[in-house]
């Protein structure tokens, strides 16, 4: 559905970028008061996620931030950093998403294309030493999208396939059941991390056959104004399609 840029869109256009500035102020803030909490032991604090690689959405987006530290953090000091979020704001403390580990970047919660986002995209908010883990290669970015990534999208994607309502707690979900099929098959093809942006642009000429482009760009389009994604919900029986597609990708590889 087009909008100008005067209209709806715009005004969709004008909300994410306010609070992608308010987002990045409360990850400064944030920074600064980890600092403190983790006295010293942090190499470096950065943003990744949208906040990094672009696509920010005040409504779906998670404030992605990624800590590394000389040390491995106790579940404790992990609570205090969460606590130190909601101080400053419980609507962005909801949305944070921390990824943490040490130097060698075996310890800690840093999936891997988390990592590959850090290599390419993450923006310092604190630096004292830079640490580059080696860049996973595409086998291992393949194995890990087809284990539990792709599990999950595929129960989730049945689920909502078979459902007759869609609760409103289960929007965002369902928005991201809906791109999903994108940005598989963008990381699967470039071994990187993107925006949704990136990944359904990568589906020019890039798309497996039988895959449904148009419902995947409905939902960025949805995701771009922030709008409920009710109106796509009656188009949920082809995520079984979607799903048989992305099965064949794997397989074929």
């Amino acid at each position: 559905m087009p909008y100008g840029i005067n209209g709806r869109m715009g005004s969709a256009i004008q909300s994410n970028e306010a609070a992608e500035a308010a987002a990045r102020e409360f990850t400064r803030a944030l920074c600064a008061q980890w600092q403190s909490t983790l006295g010293g032991v942090a190499l470096g604090v950065y943003c990744i996620g949208s906040l990094a690689h672009g696509g920010f959405s005040r409504r779906y987006s998670d404030v992605d931030m990624a800590v590394i530290v000389q040390e491995p953090i106790a579940p404790a000091m992990l609570d205090a950093l969460r606590a130190d979020a909601a101080a400053l704001s419980v609507d962005l403390a909801a949305k944070l998403s921390i990824f943490w580990t040490d130097r060698s970047f075996a310890v800690g919660r840093f999936p891997v294309l988390d990592r590959i986002d850090y290599i390419d995209h993450a923006v310092a908010l604190m630096e004292r030493e830079r640490v580059v883990p080696p860049r996973p290669p595409l086998a291992e970015v393949r194995a890990y999208l087809a284990g539990p990534p792709f599990g999950n999208w595929r129960n989730d994607a049945k689920r909502f396939a078979a459902s007759g309502t869609l609760d409103p707690k289960d929007r965002k979900s369902y928005l991201r059941t809906l791109l999903y099929p994108a940005r598989l098959i963008y990381s699967w093809t470039t071994g990187r991390m993107g925006s949704n942006d990136d990944a359904v642009a990568c589906l020019a000429g890039r798309a497996p056959r039988d895959l449904d482009i148009d419902l995947i760009e409905q939902a960025l389009t949805c995701r771009h104004a922030g709008y409920d994604p009710d109106r796509l919900f009656p188009a949920r029986a082809s995520l079984l399609r979607q799903v048989a597609v992305c099965e064949r990708l794997v397989a074929d590889q």
